[in-house]
Parts: structure tokens; sequence; C-alpha cells
């Protein structure tokens, strides 16, 4: 039993809210235990200017945590005049993550924006502003199909993301921040809901892993973003 009662293979508890931002042409508010982020999809009915004329579509997104979010008051990049190297890596991840699963064809000339703003972190903050950025962007996709803007939804498949380690040698699923502080090694995986991979980083922190344990952790990842989909699946819903 871990320090807040979850069994290894458990996900904390998932709440996601869809249409959280009225402004936004998709949002979602998604929690993941204690762990908060608001994420909104913004379209542009431009693409950036080495794409013009190719009539193709872009998805890029942008990450940041606010000062309250981690207790003690973090600056914001701007005071600092530049972004931190941890927010780029976070922002250029989900960015990527989404791609891999959007027609850029089908979006055709125009660029959504993904905005994931954390509000309180507790632990897995990547992986659950990749999970919200999908809702956002499945919310923002929808209404211009019902707005005629679109014949269908360029989406090829839906998108999670879930962390998982090893801490005091026993395989963890969704490592809220005590965990991660203290895993032996640790990964983030990114998988579509018909459970192929998109992204996986791993990482031994103080003691290397197995192929055996790197094979349990990815199945546990697994069953954890087969959970998480279904979330997504009913915020998504009419």
């Amino acid at each position: 039993m871990r320090a807040d009662g979850r069994r290894a293979d458990q996900l904390r508890p998932i709440e996601i809210l869809p249409g959280f931002v009225e402004t936004a042409d998709g949002s979602a508010l998604i929690s993941v235990g204690r762990t908060r982020v608001i994420c909104t999809a913004s379209v542009d009915e431009n693409v950036p200017a080495w794409m013009r004329g190719r009539g193709r579509g872009w998805v890029t997104a942008e990450y940041g945590m606010l000062p309250a979010s981690t207790g003690d008051r973090k600056a914001r990049d701007i005071s600092k005049g530049r972004l931190d190297g941890r927010t780029t890596e976070i922002q250029r991840l989900i960015g990527r993550s989404v791609r891999a699963v959007v027609d850029m064809q089908g979006l055709g000339e125009r660029t959504v924006w993904l905005d994931c703003d954390v509000l309180q972190a507790d632990g897995g903050t990547r992986c659950a502003s990749i999970c919200g950025a999908w809702v956002a962007l499945r919310l923002a996709l929808g209404a211009l199909v019902e707005k005629g803007a679109l014949e269908a939804l360029p989406l090829r498949d839906s998108l999670a993301a879930v962390s998982v380690g090893m801490v005091d040698g026993v395989p963890l699923l969704d490592l809220a921040y005590v965990e991660d502080s203290r895993a032996e090694s640790d990964m983030n995986v990114v998988m579509t809901g018909s459970g192929r991979l998109v992204e996986v980083q791993a990482t031994a922190e103080g003691q290397t892993f197995s192929r055996p344990e790197l094979d349990v952790l990815l199945d546990l990842a697994e069953a954890g973003v087969t959970r998480l989909t279904e979330a997504q699946q009913a915020a998504v819903a009419p």
C-alpha cells in the first residue's frame, strides 16, 4: 500500500472538466490526484510562414507553472527573460506528442495552439498536460466540424500519457511527487488509444534497471493509458 492508499497498479483519481474556459475554442481542467492543469486549444486561421502554401496545418504547445503551483513561489519565466530548460523540454514534448495523432493535411492551413498551465503540481504535470491537451484539441476540432470549417475530424487516434517507476524495488503506476522524488528509475510513457507508443522517456536515478523491469513498467503504463483514455472519451462524448 502506498502513502495515499493506492495499489501499485492504481492511478490517482482522475477528473476532466471539458469546456472549463468558455472563451477558448476547446478547453479542459484535468485533475490527476492533487495535480491540476488547465489546458486550452486556440485555433488560428494561419500557419507559420515556412508552411504557407503547402495545404497543411500545424499544432504547437506552450507549458507553464503558475507561481504558487509548487508551494514555494516559482518565478515566472518572463521575469527571467527566457524559458527555463525544463519548460522548453516539456512544451516540446507536448507539441510533438499531439502532432503524432493529427492529420495535418486534413487540418488545412490553420494552427492550433495548445496552452497548458499548471495550477497545482504533485508529480506528473507533463503527463496530465498531454492528456488534457488532447481533450482540448478534440473539442476545438469538433467545433470546427460542427461549423462546417472541416469535413471530418483530422485525428488519427487519441493520446494519453502516464508516469511509472521503480520505488524501493516495486514497480508503481502514476507517481505522485513523494514517489517520483525517490524513485530508482522512472519513465514517462506517451501512447495512443490503440496502444501504439509515441514517446518513452526512461531514466535511471542512481540505480540502473534491467530489460525485464523495463517491460514490466511498459505493461503497467499501457494499462494506465487505457484507463486514462476511457476518462478522455467520456469527457469529449456528446
